[in-house]
């Protein structure tokens, strides 16, 4: 096998360029390419997701995607704000539309469904049985600014979530949840409120990137 020059490399390839189970990231400058409805700056997408619907996707700035991550989009929306992060083996279903808003993340293995079948017995279900014998329940996800959803959690079609809610590992998000709480639970229930502090951090994250982004232009 030829052998790739060390400076065809970007740093995280660098770094794992001998770990053959490390496949690395798509940048910005790369997806631009690939037919996503938009891609904004500074954004990761690791090489093993399975992303369906690209047209569907719009991706804001400073986004990163960890492994094996599953997206479908192909019958649905699904619009990723600034500042998010999504953990490894997660899963969206787009179909109602999903939006994750600034600074929202999931951790790793968080199941968001914007469409399911009807558990109830009085209609058939699964993908393989024509529409007219189920009864699919369709909605959208919101997920405002600052929301935080733990490990394991899933969340269900028609939830909102607003803005600085977090959701402990493992919870069910089945209804909607209001601002400013810390729920968990199955079903999540709010246990507390939860600190706005990180709204004066991003205040200051913001300024720092917009005098960084200012100076850079000045040294053109």
């Amino acid at each position: 096998m030829q052998e790739v020059p060390a400076e065809n490399y970007m740093p995280d390839q660098i770094q794992h360029a001998a770990n053959p189970f490390y496949k690395g990231y798509f940048k910005s400058e790369e997806l631009l390419g690939m037919g996503f409805k938009s891609v904004g700056e500074n954004v990761k997408i690791a090489k093993n997701c399975t992303l369906v619907g690209l047209d569907k996707i719009s991706l804001g700035n400073n986004i990163q995607i960890d492994e094996n991550v599953f997206i479908a989009a192909n019958s649905g929306p699904l619009s990723i704000g600034d500042y998010v992060h999504i953990g490894g083996g997660c899963h969206l279903n787009c179909a109602g539309g999903i939006t994750l808003s600034d600074f929202s993340g999931l951790s790793q293995g968080v199941r968001i469904y914007s469409v399911t079948d009807d558990y109830t017995g009085f209609s058939l279900t699964n993908a393989t049985v024509p529409k007219k014998f189920k009864n699919v329940k369709i909605a959208s996800v919101f997920l405002g600014k600052h929301v935080l959803i733990g490990s394991g959690c899933v969340i269900l079609p028609g939830v909102q979530i607003g803005i600085g809610s977090s959701v402990g590992a493992l919870s069910l998000v089945n209804i909607s949840l209001k601002e400013w709480g810390v729920y968990i639970g199955v079903p999540a229930k709010r246990i507390k409120a939860r600190s706005q502090k990180l709204l004066e951090l991003e205040q200051t994250l913001l300024l720092e990137a917009k005098m960084s982004k200012e100076y850079s232009l000045t040294t053109l």
